[in-house]
């Protein structure tokens, strides 16, 4: 019963800070405009040397995977479900990695998902290093 009134009273937490540092934010259209008046032009590196599409698009789909996982979804996965890795399925480890936890009684007796837990809840602004990350650690 802790463990679900911890987790109801941190998800009303992360939502409300959400809420309330969205509200303090307000748009000039001025400001907007000067920005771009100053802005100078920048050159855009050609694709046309070998390999650096691959570079190129490998980082773009990086950066769109990272846009779709929610950082709120893995923090529980990892709260509930650390111990099997399932945090790290969904965040889209290899599935060696999965079996690596639960080979190691949990990740390493829970130390493993216990960092992850931490790291994903100081890192919820932006979970991409994390995306897609080989690793056993991830951090």
């Amino acid at each position: 019963m802790k463990k679900v009134l911890f987790v109801f009273v941190l998800f009303v937490f992360a939502i409300s800070a959400n809420q309330a540092r969205a509200s303090v934010y307000s748009v000039s259209e001025q400001a907007i405009d000067q920005l771009f008046d100053s802005a100078t032009e920048t050159v855009m590196i050609s694709t046309d040397v070998p390999g650096i599409s691959e570079i190129t698009s490998s980082a773009s789909t990086n950066l769109v995977a990272a846009k779709e996982k929610d950082a709120v979804a893995a923090i529980l996965l990892d709260f509930f479900l650390g111990g099997l890795g399932v945090h790290r399925f969904y965040l889209g480890t290899k599935p060696m990695t999965g079996i690596g936890y639960i080979l190691t009684c949990g990740g390493i007796f829970g130390i493993v998902p216990l960092v992850d837990f931490i790291v994903l809840i100081i890192d919820h602004e932006d979970i991409s290093p994390y995306v897609n990350n080989p690793k056993f650690f991830m951090w």
